[in-house]
C-alpha cells in the first residue's frame, strides 16, 4: 500500500508544511532508534519522553518525513540539502490513531478484536494460528493493546494481509471505545470478565461495563463471539445488532467443552462440540482457562471455515511463550513454571488450582508477586489467594511485594500453613537469592506476578543456577 505526503497529511488531520504530497513515503515509526531511510518519524508527546526531542536524530539516520505538533521543534535544513516532509498536526497520538484507521480502512483486511480480563493474548495467538492455515495474517505483537500500540500494529496492514487479530486492552473507562473506533472489527471477542485494573473502578460491574465498548459501534453484519460462562459478559451483550456466537463449558454454548481434564503439568484434555462437528482436544497448555481461550479461537476459526481437525492438530503442538505459563525443565528435577508476566485473582486462582494438585515432585512451591492496581479490595483479594494456595495444595509459599501483598501471607497463615513456610520479600532481588537456596531438587516452583514487581528475575536465577 503505497503511501504519498499529501496523503499522509489528509489521514493525520494536518497539514503539509514542507515537500511536495506525491512524494512516496516508507514506514511510520515513532521511535527514532528504529527509522530507516526513506520512513516517517511520528514524534509522540508520552510521559516520560517527548518524540520532538529526537527529530533531528531521525533526520540524520534518513527520514524522509516528520509528523509534529510543534513547528518550532523542525531543524532548518541547509540550501544543500532538501527539506524532509514536515506534516504539523494538533496532537501526534491521535494523528497515529487517525492514520492507523485509514490503513485499516484501505488493506481490505478483516479484523478480529480481542478484549476481556484474562487470556487476550493467547487467545490472540490461537486465533491467529488457526486461520493462518489458510489465510495471511497480520497481529499485534507482545501487549501492543493499547491506544499507541494498536494504530501501531494497524499499520502493518499496508501489506494488505487477508485478516489482522489484534487484542483490546484497558486500565479506565472509555479507552476500548477508542480502540474499538481505530479498529473497527469485523469480529469481536469477548474473554471474561474479572478483578484487573480494580483501582480505577468502583465494583467488578463497572469494570464489565468498561469491556462492554467493544460492543459499541457494531453493525448487522458484525460478529461477536462471547464467553457463555460469564454472567457479567452475557449480561451485557443483548444490545450487540450482528451474529454472536458463545463459547464455554456450560450446555447451551455453541462452541463447547466437556469431560474436561485437568492434566496438570500435561496440559488439558476435552472433547470439543461445535456446529462444525466434535474432537478430542488435547493441549500442552495449563489450567482450565486455557480451555476456554482455545474455544474462543475455534469459534473465530470456524467463521473462516478452518477445519475442526486442523485446529485441534495445532492445538496440541502449542506451548506457552516464556512468561506465560510456560513449563521449564531444569536438572535436578526441578520445574518451573513460568508466569511471571502478569496477574491478577482469576489468573492466580486458576494457576493454583492446577498445580497445586500436582504429585509428581517432592515440593510445590509458589513464589507470588503482588498484584497490582487492585484498589481498595487489594488487601481482600490477595488474603482469599494466600488462603487458596494452601488450600490448592501448596507447601511452601513465597511473597514479593508491598503492604498489599503481605494479605498473601496473612491468608496462608490463616489457611493452616505453618509460619515458617511462608516467606516475605519486599523486592524481586531479594526473592530471587532466597527462592534459589530454598529449591531442592524434584520442586515444582510456580512464580506469577504483576509485570511491575519484576518476579522474572526469580525465574532468571533459578535458571542460572539449575540450568
Amino acid at each position: 500500500m503505497r503511501v504519498r505526503a499529501g496523503d499522509l497529511a489528509r489521514a493525520a488531520g494536518g497539514r503539509l508544511l514542507a515537500g511536495l504530497s506525491d512524494i512516496e513515503l516508507g514506514d511510520i515509526s515513532i521511535d527514532s532508534r528504529s527509522i530507516r531511510s526513506g520512513d516517517v518519524f511520528l514524534a509522540i508527546r508520552g510521559e516520560r519522553l517527548d518524540g520532538h526531542d529526537f527529530i533531528a536524530e531521525a533526520l540524520r539516520k534518513g527520514a524522509a518525513g516528520v509528523i509534529v505538533s510543534d513547528s518550532a521543534a523542525l531543524p532548518v535544513t541547509g540550501a544543500a540539502r532538501p527539506a524532509p516532509v514536515a506534516i504539523v498536526v494538533e496532537d501526534t497520538t491521535r494523528a497515529l490513531q487517525s492514520i492507523a484507521r485509514e490503513v485499516r480502512r484501505r488493506s481490505g483486511a478483516q479484523v478480529v478484536a480481542i478484549t476481556g480480563s484474562v487470556g487476550k493474548t493467547t487467545t490472540k495467538e490461537l486465533t491467529a494460528a488457526f486461520i493462518g492455515t489458510r489465510h495471511d495474517v497480520a497481529r499485534n505483537k507482545g501487549n501492543l493493546n493499547n491506544h499507541i500500540g494498536l494504530p501501531l500494529s494497524l499499520l502493518e496492514l499496508r501489506r494488505r494481509p487477508d485478516v489482522a487479530v489484534v487484542e483490546m486492552g484497558m486500565n479506565h473507562a472509555g479507552e476500548i471505545r477508542t480502540l474499538v473506533g481505530i479498529a473497527e472489527p469485523d469480529i469481536r471477542v469477548w474473554t471474561n470478565v474479572a478483578e484487573v485494573h480494580a483501582a480505577s473502578f468502583a465494583s467488578i460491574e463497572g469494570i464489565a461495563d468498561a469491556k462492554a465498548e467493544i460492543l459499541e459501534g457494531a453493525g448487522p453484519g458484525d460478529h461477536l463471539v462471547v464467553n457463555a460462562d460469564d454472567p457479567l459478559a452475557m449480561a451485557r451483550v443483548g444490545r450487540f445488532p450482528g451474529r454472536t456466537t458463545t463459547f464455554g463449558m456450560s450446555e447451551p454454548a455453541d462452541v463447547r467443552a466437556t469431560d474436561v481434564e485437568d492434566r496438570g503439568l500435561d496440559g488439558m484434555r476435552a472433547v470439543v462440540r461445535t456446529p462444525a462437528g466434535s474432537s478430542t482436544l488435547a493441549t500442552p497448555l495449563i489450567g482450565t482457562g486455557q480451555v476456554a481461550n482455545v474455544l474462543a479461537a475455534i469459534a473465530v476459526a470456524l467463521r473462516f471455515q478452518i477445519p475442526l481437525a486442523e485446529m485441534v492438530r495445532l492445538a496440541a503442538g502449542i506451548a506457552s511463550p516464556p512468561g506465560r505459563g510456560e513449563v521449564v525443565r531444569l536438572s535436578g528435577g526441578v520445574t518451573i513454571v513460568d508466569d511471571s508476566y502478569n496477574s491478577s485473582p482469576a489468573a492466580l486462582e486458576r494457576a493454583l488450582r492446577s498445580l497445586g494438585s500436582d504429585r509428581g515432585h517432592r515440593r510445590r512451591i509458589a513464589v507470588l508477586g503482588e498484584m497490582l492496581e487492585l484498589g481498595a479490595r487489594a488487601p481482600a483479594l490477595h488474603r482469599g489467594c494466600g488462603r487458596l494456595a494452601v488450600e490448592a495444595g501448596f507447601d511452601v509459599l513465597v511473597v514479593v511485594g508491598g503492604p498489599a501483598a503481605s494479605g498473601l501471607a496473612e491468608g496462608a497463615r490463616a489457611a493452616g500453613l505453618d509460619a515458617g513456610r511462608v516467606l516475605t520479600c519486599a523486592a524481586s532481588d531479594e526473592a530471587a537469592a532466597l527462592t534459589a537456596n530454598l529449591v531442592r531438587g524434584g520442586d515444582l516452583v510456580l512464580v506469577k506476578g504483576s509485570r511491575g514487581v519484576r518476579v522474572d528475575r526469580v525465574v532468571d536465577r533459578l535458571k542460572a543456577e539449575w540450568g
